[in-house]
């Protein structure tokens, strides 16, 4: 983001107004899905949604869902935006001065599972938790990052996706990537597994040192560079020929995803702790997956290729 466009988008989110938050999500939201849905001709399901008034968690969402598409079988981009008495402890274990506040938080979650094996799957997502401190002075954070999951991997693929990342958050800090590269990697790790779940991408989360607008104008920039940096390795690989091996594979791979989903991700735990709606939580899971017991890659394959050389960290611009 040039210098000149960072300053316009200081002046224009300069208070970081919930408000103002939503209307950029939602139309995050809309611009993904569209260029998607453009891409593999096929439309979402639009399920729009509002909790119940008989419950202590309030507020509304827009999940979208295209499944059996010829690049996605399932691709997931929901939308939420909730208000609760208490913020959930997932929330306050770094900020333990916010225990038992009320809060508002909204985003954009998605998760694309492709059909071809040797399509990654990514995951995306950009957030805003505002609470009312003790004081009465309103506080907002800011969470989010992209990511890469590939079953078979290219170096070429990789490298795009970590230099946009990169060149994305240049504006905002050089320290930023680096660190938020590192955040990245060690939050996506399986420590049950000691394996990292895929090749990284960036990380951040309990964000606000750049202030109200600084925050939100980054975390912005992260959505918007999200289509420039998946689609391109998508494109390039959606009609690459595989067979039973390779979608075997994708299967058992998959399963490393809903393992980290389910025991580790600290949004799907906020989801669930803050009475959020499960069927919108947990759209990132894959439409088929599968497990088998001790499954050792042969020396030498591709698939132990994926081990050996790109779920590990590794500095890829």
């Amino acid at each position: 983001m040039p210098a000149i466009e960072y300053q316009k988008s200081l002046k224009e989110v300069a208070s970081a107004d919930p408000a103002e938050v939503r209307r950029y999500l939602m139309n995050l939201q809309t611009r993904i899905t569209q260029a998607v849905s453009e891409l593999d001709r096929k439309a979402f399901v639009v399920d729009a949604w509002q909790k119940p008034p008989t419950e202590p968690l309030q507020g509304d969402g827009i999940t979208m869902i295209l499944e059996g598409g010829d690049l996605f079988e399932r691709a997931g981009c929901g939308f939420s935006h909730v208000r609760g008495p208490h913020l959930p402890p997932s929330a306050t274990q770094h900020r333990p001065e916010l225990a038992g506040a009320s809060f508002e938080a909204m985003g954009v979650s998605l998760v694309f599972h492709p059909r071809n094996p040797y399509v990654p799957t990514v995951h995306m997502n950009v957030r805003m938790i505002a609470a009312n401190a003790p004081n009465g002075v309103p506080v907002r954070w800011f969470g989010g990052g992209m990511d890469l999951t590939p079953y078979y991997g290219f170096e070429e693929d990789v490298k795009h996706f970590h230099g946009c990342c990169k060149s994305t958050l240049e504006p905002f800090g050089e320290d930023k990537y680096p660190r938020f590269k590192a955040w990245c990697d060690e939050y996506f790790y399986l420590k049950h597994r000691l394996e990292q779940r895929g090749v990284g991408g960036i990380f951040f989360d309990d964000f606000s040192e750049l202030g109200p607008a600084g925050s939100l104008a980054m975390m912005q920039a992260v959505g918007d560079s999200f289509l420039t940096a998946y689609m391109p390795i998508a494109l390039r690989r959606q009609a690459m020929p595989y067979g039973e091996r390779e979608r075997a594979f994708q299967l058992y791979r998959r399963g490393r995803y809903v393992e980290f989903n389910l025991v580790w991700d600290r949004g799907t735990h906020f989801g669930l702790q803050s009475g959020g709606r499960t069927e919108s939580i947990l759209l990132s899971m894959p439409p088929l997956v599968s497990w088998s017991y001790q499954n050792v890659a042969e020396s030498g394959s591709p698939e132990a290729e994926l081990y050996s050389k790109f779920l590990v960290r590794r500095d890829w611009v």
